[in-house]
């Protein structure tokens, strides 16, 4: 909200001024997703996901065969040994349990890390163009957050900034 209301600000102290305003238009997913670092980024969190998948897969087959040895056996056991494998199924359930978690938090943070420098020379790259092409103003048209800009008001800066990135 703060940075819709210094826009506007921004754009009316151009305004009153006398000043020209230029603006341009991008995509930021657009740009971001035609980065190689990207992809390569991209490569990398899917790799590791698909290594905390296959661990989770295995504590989860695991825990089944335990589950299913104690539902086979659990007629002929004795009353401790029946409390035993009950504490044992439940004392590996909440573990598995916290490896998911503790997996997805490590996930989140794995995907922040290989994004920021990403994020970073996109910024970059953005705002070099602004400087080097005089635009007052490159407004990002994802997401809603730009509804309407008259088309002779904005130009499209989207092969600026993807031709600054390579």
């Amino acid at each position: 909200m703060k940075k819709i209301i210094i826009l506007c600000f921004s754009l009316f102290l151009a305004l009153s001024a006398g000043a020209q305003v230029k603006i341009g238009l991008f995509s930021y997913d657009k740009v971001l997703k035609s980065m190689p670092d990207y992809q390569t980024a991209q490569n990398n969190l899917a790799n590791l996901r698909s290594q905390y998948a296959a661990e989770t897969q295995r504590v989860e087959d695991e825990f089944n065969k335990k589950y299913e040895e104690f539902l086979d056996g659990q007629r002929d056991f004795a009353p401790t040994i029946l409390q035993k494998r009950q504490s044992e199924l439940q004392e590996l359930m909440v573990k598995n349990i916290s490896f998911k978690r503790e997996a997805e938090r490590l996930l989140r943070q794995a995907e922040q890390e290989a994004m920021a420098p990403v994020k970073e020379r996109l910024s970059a790259a953005v705002r070099a163009v602004g400087e080097a092409y005089g635009f007052t103003l490159i407004l990002n048209t994802d997401g809603d957050s730009v509804q309407y800009v008259d088309a002779a008001m904005g130009e499209d800066v989207n092969e600026l900034i993807q031709s600054r990135l390579k």
